[in-house]
């Protein structure tokens, strides 16, 4: 009984224990019973036959491939590009796999560019490079020539756990070779960037921003060593700046803005909210809605094994080693405009704020008011299902890391601490760890 109290205490946060949720249903009624392939591809289950509707135009929407135009189907893709669909990126709405691909595979990363210094006009902070723009092209239609080509090599590095258990890390080196042959900027900065996993969008914008706010604590007040903030970034509806909530690095206020700017830079598409210089677009409206709408009201994965010990130890250590203080494991979302997101009690395992993450994972490169050491907590839920929706996805902003262990021990900066904490547990505790972070 003791041990009980002891573990309701520690996970009051995701359990309940003896309260309204007895069982934490990761996307509260979103949440769908499904840890396959296609977990991350399923409507949420309380949507409305109108809304079900809407999601299923939106899916194809998601899918549908672009072609050059004039074409009666899709077109507008290019002429530059990475690649010319959603899903071409985003396979079965997972992570994406670090290499840089062609041909069938198409790319997987992207590589973000600026220069270090000038003035951008409502570029988030990044500087376009002449001939590359703030993002690398590296396909083109035909009878057009990529921007550059990218090749990605890898660096390894060793080290050793607490107990002289080896473990061997890798870091990503890429060389940027432009297609008419000129020479790169000096100091030009670099960022390569895996597709992150779509569902449960709907719910991370459902949150309110107040609660993010709450949450905030850029000058460590407290004393934790944790001091996060919300990114501030260009809202192009608005025309002025708003709080960042989505991007590896939360420079997009919205999922509206953050589809029209993957249409517009991953595939070349303009639309309304990056319209072509003489005001016209390519992509129709009712098409970008739907897009949006798709991202909006995917379901969530239920979490796995919830009655486990070791499962359950893990969740215990994942606190006492102070990851909640990031990857908080509740919120609450309010008022949204697809009513099944509205008023849900959620487990993202995210608190949608920047943080510094260390020199290690540092890309040097401003989005917004983010420095080039600060990274989005990324959400954690769905997170052991990366590899069954697609194997050999990568985890963190690049992709370096292999396994959730590789990707714990790059954590620095504000993380250091848990990670030395989580580098000095016993095998079999590490092991624990893990699997709770594979149950989600």
């Amino acid at each position: 009984m003791r041990r009980l109290v002891v573990l309701c205490a520690a996970v009051a946060l995701s359990w309940g224990c003896g309260g309204e949720e007895e069982q934490p249903r990761a996307g509260g009624t979103t949440t769908i019973d499904d840890r396959t392939s296609l977990a991350f591809a399923q409507p949420a289950p309380n949507l409305s036959e109108e809304h079900l509707s809407r999601h299923r135009a939106g899916d194809a929407a998601f899918a549908a491939q672009f072609v050059p135009g004039p074409a009666p189907v899709n077109p507008g893709l290019g002429p530059l590009y990475n690649n010319n669909s959603c899903n071409g990126c985003h396979l079965r709405n997972g992570r994406g796999m670090p290499v840089m691909g062609v041909g069938p595979q198409r790319t997987q990363l992207l590589v973000r560019v600026s220069l270090p210094e000038g003035t951008p006009p409502h570029q988030n902070g990044a500087v376009p490079v002449p001939g590359l723009g703030t993002q690398i092209a590296d396909q083109a239609v035909y009878g057009a020539t990529p921007e550059a080509s990218v090749t990605l090599s890898w660096e390894e590095s060793s080290g050793t756990y607490d107990d002289g258990t080896a473990f061997s890390l890798r870091t990503p080196r890429i060389q940027i070779t432009p297609s008419d042959g000129s020479a790169l900027p000096s100091g030009m900065l670099t960022s390569l960037r895996l597709p992150p996993p779509v569902f449960g969008l709907g719910l991370l914008e459902a949150v309110e921003l107040s609660t993010l706010r709450a949450l905030e604590d850029p000058s460590d007040r407290n004393k934790d060593g944790i001091s996060g903030r919300l990114n501030m970034v260009w809202d192009s509806q608005t025309g002025s700046l708003s709080p960042g909530r989505f991007g590896l690095k939360a420079n997009s206020p919205n999922l509206f803005q953050q589809s029209a700017d993957a249409y517009f830079n991953d595939m070349g598409i303009s639309s309304t909210l990056n319209p072509e210089p003489d005001g016209t677009f390519e992509l129709p409206r009712e098409t970008l809605e739907a897009a949006v709408f798709y991202s909006q009201s995917l379901g969530v994965p239920a979490r796995a094994s919830l009655d486990d010990e070791e499962v359950r130890h893990g969740e215990e250590l994942f606190q006492s080693l102070g990851c909640e203080a990031c990857h908080r494991a509740a919120l609450e979302t309010g008022e949204y405009p697809v009513p099944e997101m509205a008023h849900q009690r959620i487990h993202p395992y995210t608190d949608l704020l920047l943080h510094d993450m260390g020199e290690g994972l540092a890309d040097g490169r401003p989005d917004g008011i983010a420095d080039g050491t600060e990274w989005r907590t990324t959400p954690l839920w769905g997170l052991g299902l990366t590899q069954t929706v697609l194997p050999y996805a990568g985890y963190l902003h690049d992709g370096r890391a292999r396994t959730l262990e590789e990707a714990i021990l790059w954590h620095g900066g504000e993380a250091e601490r848990s990670k030395e904490r989580f580098r000095k547990l016993s095998a079999t505790d590490r092991a624990s760890l893990v699997k709770f972070l594979g149950s989600l």
